[in-house]
């Protein structure tokens, strides 16, 4: 018996023609979408632009579909126009009227308002054994289907012009690069990773590549421009496999196999018949969406130990785990460093801030990054913490707002991260809507966890987080808990000072602490923070008024966002007393930190709740409301309500905090524009005699430093330079580095007026070293501004310039400035400006441009530059 004859294979003269039926103008951007689908697959397409009115032009058509091999159907609300004497539409008629053997792909809008007598159609047609139907929501995703099941169609079409039982190794058709995606917009910040995934690809010696990370995060865009950088690794073709609807495990390898063209005959098991395609041939498979099947990642293990030539590169919010995984974690886009100035070409380095400029220009032609706005477009992406997807959706909102009025409107991000692109899938359409995708794949218990970690700031330790975890439904599971969370890319998980520490991007924590509201739970996990957070206060604040005064401020510094947050859950709860003795044990720190400004706003909210609080908080409360007045604003007022103060320490008992209490009364009247020096020496020198006797030296050396301004400004330096030194004599048998900063920095600029100009440099490095060690950046500002007027002295104007200018940036920033009458770098600078103007000026440009890091190490000679450098680290 003689074999069938094999159907044709075409000649590219011969091209397969694919008739295109749908409504015009309802569906247009459909029908060029399906146009350029067919081109892109080096088919002819037929499109009859009149098909649709099938009174005149209905021969025509008809002769149109008897010449075509594949009939595609595009159907989406309306049923069409029933010409006169007709009964049914063109639309309908050309589904009739296409022969029973052609194939025929019908693809249907998501649609809620359809036609009923379209909707009539298409019933027939799903019980049509004959036509293949698929649902679409946008033109882009139709272009994208319609390509594969044409590839597919082909493939089986060419698979059946092979002889049978030829026994040979199952062919994968070939497919067009473009299978690849083609982003719409372009990539930015993602060059080291493309290098880096295409080396591990490239090696071939791990199984699976897996791209991990939150939603959001860049992915499937990252894989896509990966496959599209391979084309020389992978000259057997690179295939896109979208998991992004596939729920089941077991559909994995059916999804695989579509993808590659491969036939389930039932002749042989699917896997079998893929890892035959795949075998001895260079080919990229990249998984998109794994997460919601990560029961089949043992499929891919067992695919690669079959087909090991393939490429398997995998995206997903969870790691895989199993064995041959190299795990490849997407981390967010760079952002510009908080204590640089956001000056535009600083911001435009940023690839979070490019990015950003990019999808604004996308939106409005006319958007450009400039001096003026680039402080918001740095916060803008500070806030949303690089993350591309919540900068994409942020950016588009800029046909509407200002960046200063996103970056105003983020405080509360979710309600504004939305997006009006309908061609993004549902799960993308809002930052809200990504999060819900990856939540959903919890259990309960992790979900509860995830709820309560929201209630924690920027990041925790696993110890604190065991310890709010009384009574909640995650209790003694939380290493487990934790650890899914971490696998599920919702919580990250890093290394600092050698502790394991945990944190939450801002737009995961404010979904959590949403979530934890809505439970009705947060003020109790609000009290259990504040508990935790007060025990280590407790435990750690004494270290700061002696020798561990440089360990306790590292420790304090990596839980400060927790420290401001529970001092803050202490008001929010009404537990004031506790907040005012909370914030006094800080004292040292938040001078240190830089944070009175803030602490002032805390403890003023305090102030006007309407509960009772004991006298000894009502002072904590005026003193660091008083603060910072006395320094920026001082007045007589300032000066009684330091009195008022001390009386209220005095009624509580606490004579320690009375004495420090006169000290800063005291410094209060040297700030007056008519200093009352008299009544100020005789207050300083009672405040030093009771902290003497208390035993509290911190506060004694801290009040030296202002009997030696006294002095200054009395003109008495000799008496001055004996205040500061024994300032210093007292710090340095306490192991205080804080007033060893303050009082090193005040003899160095008494130095310099007296025209030691050796001396004073020595004095401000050591005190710069110092102030780096502690990450004091009053004390880095002083040193800068000591250094600034030796280059001065030494008539180098740029580096004066810099130093100046990055001096003038971090006190700004942090919003506390010195006397004028101990700013002894100005007449410096004045000087040097006069005579050397361009160098000068060019040296603020420069110091505009420069990082607090960057200026310290210009300030700093070469051989101290690398010792400092792992301390630097953290600027």
């Amino acid at each position: 018996m003689e074999r069938a004859q094999r159907p044709a294979i075409r000649t590219p003269d011969q091209r397969i023609r694919v008739f295109v039926s749908s409504t015009l103008r309802e569906l247009a951007d459909e029908r060029r979408a399906v146009r350029a689908a067919i081109e892109r697959l080096r088919l002819a397409p037929v499109m009859f632009e009149l098909g649709a009115r099938p009174h005149p032009p209905r021969a025509l058509y008809r002769s149109y579909l008897a010449q075509s091999d594949v009939f595609v159907g595009i159907y989406g609300d309306s049923y069409g126009w029933v010409a006169p004497d007709e009964q049914i539409s063109g639309l309908e008629d050309e589904y009739r009227l296409a022969p029973a053997s052609m194939p025929k792909l019908i693809y249907i809008r998501e649609s809620e308002e359809r036609d009923p007598r379209l909707q009539e159609l298409i019933a027939r047609i799903q019980a049509d054994d004959t036509a293949a139907y698929l649902p679409f929501r946008t033109a882009a995703e139709l272009e994208e289907q319609v390509m594969g099941d044409l590839a597919t169609l082909l493939a089986e079409r060419f698979d059946e012009s092979r002889m049978a039982g030829d026994g040979g190794p199952e062919e994968i058709p070939p497919t067009p690069a473009s299978r690849i995606p083609v982003p719409y917009t372009s990539t930015i910040g993602r060059e080291r990773e493309i290098a880096e995934v295409r080396a591990l690809l490239e090696r071939g010696t791990d199984s699976i590549v897996s791209l991990i990370g939150p939603g959001g995060i860049g992915k499937s865009r990252l894989a896509v421009e990966v496959a599209r950088a391979t084309e020389d690794l992978f000259p057997d073709g690179r295939y896109y496999v979208p998991l992004e609807g596939v729920l089941e495990p077991a559909l994995l390898l059916p999804t695989i196999a579509y993808v590659l063209g491969i036939r389930d005959t039932g002749e042989a098991a699917l896997e079998e018949r893929i890892a035959r395609a795949l075998a001895d041939r260079r080919v990229l498979l990249v998984l998109d969406n794994f997460e919601q099947i990560v029961e089949a990642a043992p499929v891919l293990a067992g695919l690669f130990a079959a087909a090991p030539t393939t490429g398997l590169l995998v995206t997903s919010r969870v790691v895989l785990r199993v064995r041959g995984e190299r795990v490849v974690e997407v981390r967010a886009l760079g952002v510009p460093e908080a204590a640089a100035r956001d000056s535009a070409a600083r911001v435009r380095r940023s690839p979070a801030c490019a990015l950003f400029a990019d999808r604004a220009q996308a939106v409005k032609p006319d958007f450009a990054l400039t001096d003026q706005n680039a402080s918001a477009v740095a916060a803008i992406c500070r806030r949303l913490d690089g993350l591309p997807l919540a900068i994409e959706l942020a950016a588009a909102k800029v046909r509407l707002l200002t960046p200063q009025g996103i970056a105003e409107r983020l405080e509360q991000a979710l309600p504004l991260l939305t997006a009006a692109q309908r061609d993004l899938p549902d799960r993308h359409r809002t930052m809200r809507a990504t999060i819900d995708w990856s939540v959903s794949l919890l259990p309960d218990w992790q979900r509860s966890l995830l709820e309560d970690l929201g209630v924690f700031a920027r990041q925790c330790t696993l110890e604190a987080v065991e310890a709010v975890g009384s009574g909640r439904p995650w209790e003694g599971r939380e290493i487990d808990g934790i650890a899914a969370l971490i696998d599920g890319s919702l919580v990250q998980q890093t290394e600092i000072g050698g502790q394991s520490v945990l944190s939450l991007l801002a737009i995961v924590r404010e979904y959590a602490l949403g979530r934890l509201k809505a439970s009705g739970e947060a003020a109790r996990m609000r009290a259990a923070h504040a508990d935790h957070y007060s025990a280590l206060v407790a435990r750690v604040a004494p270290g700061l008024r002696g020798a561990d005064q440089g360990r306790a401020v590292a420790q304090l510094g990596a839980e400060l966002p927790n420290l401001r947050a529970a001092v803050r859950h202490l008001i929010h709860i009404d537990r004031l007393d506790d907040a005012g003795d909370f914030a006094w044990r800080l004292l040292i720190y938040w001078w240190i930190a830089g944070f009175f400004g803030e602490v002032r706003v805390w403890m003023l909210e305090l102030l006007e709740k309407e509960q009772p609080i004991t006298p000894h908080t009502r002072a904590v409360a005026w003193f660091f409301a008083l603060w910072g007045e006395m320094w920026q604003r001082p007045t007589d007022g300032v000066v009684a309500g330091l009195g008022e103060c001390v009386r209220l320490f005095t009624e509580g008992g606490d004579e320690d905090a009375a004495a420090m209490a006169i000290a800063a009364r005291a410094t209060a009247r040297l700030q007056l524009p008519r200093p009352d020096l008299d009544t100020a020496e005789r207050e300083l020198a009672d405040a030093v005699e009771r902290l003497r006797g208390i035993g509290n030296a911190w506060a004694e050396a801290i009040t030296e430093v202002s009997r030696g301004r006294l002095a200054w400004l009395r003109g008495q330096t000799d008496e001055a330079q004996r205040r500061f030194d024994r300032a210093t004599e007292v710090a340095e048998a306490g192991g205080d580095l804080f007033t060893l900063s303050v009082a090193g920095n005040h003899q160095a600029r008494l130095q310099l007026v007296r025209g030691e100009i050796d001396a004073a440099e020595a004095g401000c490095i050591r005190t710069l070293l110092v102030s780096v060690r502690l990450h004091f950046e009053e004390g880095v500002a002083y040193g800068l501004e000591g250094l600034c007027a030796v280059a001065a002295a030494r008539g180098d104007g740029e580096r004066a310039g810099a130093l100046s200018r990055a001096a003038d940036d971090i006190r700004h920033r942090i919003g506390v400035f010195d006397a004028e009458a101990f700013s002894v770098h100005t007449p410096q600078l004045d000087a040097i400006r006069a005579a050397d103007p361009d160098g000068v000026a060019a040296g603020e440009r420069r110091g505009g441009e420069l990082s607090v890091a960057e200026a310290i190490e210009l300030a700093l000679p070469e051989s101290e530059r690398e010792g400092i450098a792992p301390a630097l680290a953290g600027w």
